[in-house]
């Protein structure tokens, strides 16, 4: 598909939002902002900037169909900036509007392309809109759908009964500790994750770094009597390391930090079941850490292998029972909607095999072709469903939960996410993630410790958001966390 689009100037402040909407509807598709004979299809844009801003389209397919759009709105600023951020919206709103005439396909996320369409509406309702305002933006100006718009909603409720101080935690924290180390690597993957056999000086080197990481925040928060809300390992698989690393890790946690027995939440991604052992497990509950993932992604062996999973369906199934019996009462799973291979058939199969454990919470994603991933790499060898049954498996997703007595409670959404959907995670109502809330809906600095750990510093005030990120590679951290770590601690200092 080539399409050839006239009347924007200057081009470059409109050309990245016009190829992400375009990807939308086309995965092969060719954008052109200078005349071409060779175009399929013709967009013109007509702005106008007088008393108000309008904005018009046009939609010509070579074979004659004409299709048009008209937006208008007073301004919302005199400055300049935000002018221009305006002109963008319109711009991507009638862009949008062609492009769903012209498919006869509808975005239910609208122009809603970014990470967190949640936090909009919490932003809207804070604002002083009533529900009913707020929600007729979202699809006036955002052409969001009915059906996400009270997805967004019941969210948003869910968040502020689980968190009912949401919104005056900005002089807390919460801490991420990443663990770079994994069994294998999944296709799908681009975190920070590198296979741990043989690499034992490294994993030394790398907790004596974070040891050190945490020793050195940690002072921090308690010299400024600075409370911590939630504390969250995740990686890689923070279960790699041994029993041994974990109850000497946990115990470093609970000498350096402040409180931590009045941490209200502490998470332990145990997502891959082959590093889940008895051991382990009872490191988590002597140290009190009850919430933890354990993640099938699929309850189909050949997807498993297909992905490099390197353990079985049976061993997920004992590792959960095995949890249980260790007294673990909050245990999260995860699964991915299109997985190479599968369609309806498979994901209901793994549904009902989730029924067989009913974990207390449930984070349905859609795959996403992420750009370093295997899977982006090798895009022939692992095919996927279309964008209809994706959609389908969607929904059987949300009628099951529903039915099983789950709650939506935190939803974000990622660049080439098949069937241009979301990942949601649901819980049985007063088991849901405190940290998922807060990482989604950014009220709070959430510090970042550990390999490839991404520090996200918000502002108590402007709510203004600066990141720092640490490296991936565990060769690169162990060499220079003293520096980052002081890196830290400078852009804490300026917000607290």
């Amino acid at each position: 598909m080539r399409i050839h689009i006239c009347g924007l100037e200057p081009v470059d402040r409109f050309q990245r939002s016009l190829e992400v909407i375009t990807g939308l509807f086309f995965e092969e598709a060719t954008l052109s902002f200078m005349a071409t004979e060779e175009a399929e299809v013709r967009v013109t844009m007509d702005i106008q900037q007088g008393d108000r801003l309008v904005v018009s389209g046009t939609l010509q397919h070579e074979h004659g169909r004409t299709y048009e759009a008209y937006h208008a709105r007073s301004w919302k600023t005199e400055e300049e900036k935000g002018r221009m951020k305006q002109v963008k919206h319109a711009v991507s709103y009638i862009y949008l509007s062609l492009m769903q005439q012209y498919t006869d396909f509808v975005q239910q996320w609208g122009i809603l392309t970014g990470v967190r369409p949640v936090k909009l509406l919490h932003q809207k309702l804070r604002s002083g809109l009533t529900r009913e305002e707020a929600h007729r933006e979202l699809r006036e100006d955002y052409l969001v759908t009915d059906e996400k718009i009270q997805l967004m909603q019941q969210i948003v409720d869910r968040q502020l009964t689980v968190v009912p101080d949401l919104y005056d935690l900005s002089n807390e924290v919460s801490i991420y500790i990443g663990i770079p180390f994994c069994p294998t690597k999944c296709a799908y993957c681009t975190f920070p994750a590198y296979a741990i056999q043989g690499k034992q000086g490294s994993v030394d080197s790398f907790l004596f770094g974070l040891h050190y990481e945490m020793e050195q925040i940690g002072k921090f928060l308690k010299e400024r009597n600075i409370p911590i809300t939630t504390i969250y390992y995740g990686g890689g698989t923070p279960t790699s390391i041994t029993a041994e690393e974990m109850d000497a890790l946990y115990a470093h946690m609970y000498r350096v930090f402040p409180n931590v027995e009045r941490v209200r939440e502490i998470t332990v991604e145990a997502g891959r079941p082959d590093t889940i052992t008895p051991e382990k497990l009872a490191v988590l509950k002597k140290w009190n850490i009850d919430r933890i993932s354990i993640n099938p992604q699929s309850y189909i062996q050949e997807t498993l292998r297909a992905i490099g999973r390197h353990h079985t369906v049976e061993e997920t199934i004992e590792k959960f029972h095995l949890a249980r019996e260790a007294g673990m009462n909050n245990i999260n799973m995860d699964l991915i909607i299109g997985l190479p291979g599968e369609g309806v058939e498979q994901f209901c199969y793994t549904l009902e095999q989730t029924e067989k454990l009913m974990p207390e919470s449930l984070t349905v994603h859609t795959l996403s072709f992420k750009r370093a991933s295997e899977m982006t790499k090798n895009k022939e060898k692992y095919k996927v469903a279309d964008r209809d049954e994706i959609n389908e498996m969607m929904k059987r997703a949300e009628r099951w939960t529903k039915e099983k007595g789950y709650v939506p409670y935190y939803l974000y959404r990622q660049k080439n996410i098949l069937g241009n959907l979301e990942n949601v995670g649901y819980a049985l109502p007063g088991q849901e993630s405190i940290y998922n809330i807060m990482i989604m809906e950014e009220q709070q600095s959430i510090i970042g410790l550990g390999c490839g750990a991404s520090s996200k510093f918000v502002h108590p005030k402007t709510k203004a958001i600066t990141h720092f990120a640490n490296p991936k590679e565990p060769k690169a951290y162990n060499e220079n966390y003293e520096h980052y770590t002081n890196e830290k601690l400078k852009m804490m200092a300026q917000l607290f």
